[in-house]
């Protein structure tokens, strides 16, 4: 089945690398992936988003307009993206950065309070995969497995002594959905 997911927002919250590590774990399971990222003008600090798709089938077309899921990390991105989300869909809040609440009514929405539980941990940097662990808590998209070997991968060697910290945020991203 074919999922679609948005990512949304600004330059610096690993945005990119939330997509990458999905992407690169549908790889790593034999699944169909597409991944589509999309900048602001400026890199840090600017917009950022990304669309990726995962599937057991064969992807017709990555371009994703209506998303299946829509992970919002600050205003401007749920403001961009909260109305393209499916009808049945699920919106993944950073409550910590987002002051309002969800408008619609035909979506499950969860509220994760990310920065505040990346600071906990002592690194902010992590917020984008406590994010990642609430939204696989929910979806099997890939598995936490994978999303590990994907970092293994995607980080340089220097920066393997992170992954324990990763691993970490991943599992109170997952806690999170038991508070919403």
């Amino acid at each position: 089945m074919l999922k679609q997911i948005m990512i949304a927002g600004f330059g610096g919250q690993g945005i990119m690398s939330m997509g990458q590590l999905m992407v690169y774990s549908g790889m790593i399971e034999g699944k169909e992936v597409a991944w589509i990222p999309s900048y602001g003008p400026e890199m840090r600090g600017g917009t950022a988003n990304c669309s990726v798709s995962i599937s057991d089938d064969p992807i017709s077309s990555p371009h994703v307009t209506e998303p299946d899921i829509l992970i919002a990390m600050n205003n401007p991105s749920l403001d961009k993206f909260e109305m393209s989300v499916k009808n049945g869909g699920v919106i993944f809040i950073n409550s910590s950065l987002i002051d309002r609440k969800i408008k619609r009514k035909d979506v499950k929405v969860y509220y994760i309070s990310a920065n505040d539980k990346a600071t906990e941990l002592g690194d902010v940097r992590v917020a984008n995969m406590v994010m990642l662990g609430a939204l696989l808590k929910i979806d099997k998209l890939v598995k936490i497995d994978s999303i590990m070997e994907s970092l293994k991968k995607v980080l340089s060697k220097s920066k393997h002594h992170l992954l324990p910290l990763n691993a970490q945020a991943l599992e109170i991203g997952a806690r999170e959905i038991g508070n919403n």
